[in-house]
C-alpha cells in the first residue's frame, strides 16, 4: 500500500511538473501559458492557426494575451504585453523572401503615412530575419512601453521601438488584409 502510495504522488507530481500544453495544431504542440520574459508576466494562449500560401503550410501561428480575447481591433490597439509564436513547417524560407514577405505585409496593413514613418523600423525588424528552416521558433515579444522583441530559435535578435510599430506588426494578423483568414481566426479563438 505505501508503496502504491508513492507511485501515485509521483505520478500526481510528473504530471505537475510537466508543460501543460492546451492544443496541438499540425504536430506542434502549444503551451497552455508562458512567462514573457521582459515583463515577467504571464500570458495564456489565446488561439492559434495555420498560415497557408498556395497549398504550403507555412507556419502555426499562436497568439498569448493576458486574458483571451476575440476583439482584433482591441488586440491592435491595447497596450497590453501579448506574444505571437510562430512554429515553421516549411522547409526553407530564404531569408530575402522573408523580408519581402514582411515589407508586403506592412504595406497591406497601414496607411502610406504611417508605412513612411515606420519604413527604418521596418528595414531594423527585416535585418533580424536569416534564414528559416522547418523546426525554427520565430517569437514576437510586444513589450508595454518598449516595442516588439524578436528572438529565433531562443536567441534575442532585437527590439524594434515603439508603439506604432507594435500595432502595425499586430494589425499584419489582425487587420483587414490578413495573411490568410484561416490564422487570423484561429489565432483570436474564433472556431468553426
Amino acid at each position: 500500500m505505501h508503496i502504491m502510495i508513492k507511485n501515485l504522488a509521483f505520478i500526481l507530481l510528473m504530471t505537475l511538473a510537466a508543460p501543460l500544453f492546451a492544443l496541438e495544431v499540425e504536430g506542434i504542440k502549444l503551451e497552455n501559458e508562458i512567462t514573457q520574459q521582459a515583463t515577467q508576466q504571464t500570458l495564456i494562449l489565446n488561439g492559434a492557426g495555420v498560415r497557408t500560401k498556395f497549398i504550403f503550410d507555412i507556419y502555426v501561428g499562436s497568439l498569448y494575451l493576458p486574458k483571451k480575447s476575440s476583439d482584433a481591433q482591441q488586440i491592435i490597439n491595447g497596450s497590453e504585453a501579448k506574444r505571437i509564436s510562430m512554429n515553421f513547417l516549411y522547409d526553407k524560407i530564404e531569408s530575402k523572401k522573408m523580408t519581402d514577405g514582411w515589407s508586403d505585409a506592412f504595406a497591406d496593413a497601414v496607411d502610406e503615412a504611417t508605412l513612411a514613418r515606420l519604413k527604418d523600423r521596418i528595414k531594423q525588424f527585416n535585418r533580424y530575419f536569416p534564414d528559416i528552416v522547418e523546426g525554427d521558433v520565430v517569437v514576437l515579444d510586444f513589450i508595454p512601453n518598449s516595442g516588439v522583441s524578436v528572438v529565433i530559435n531562443n536567441k534575442v535578435k532585437g527590439i524594434v521601438p515603439g508603439a506604432d510599430f507594435q500595432k502595425a506588426l499586430l494589425a499584419i494578423y489582425f487587420g483587414d488584409s490578413p495573411p490568410n483568414a484561416g490564422l487570423k481566426d484561429g489565432m483570436l479563438g474564433i472556431v468553426d
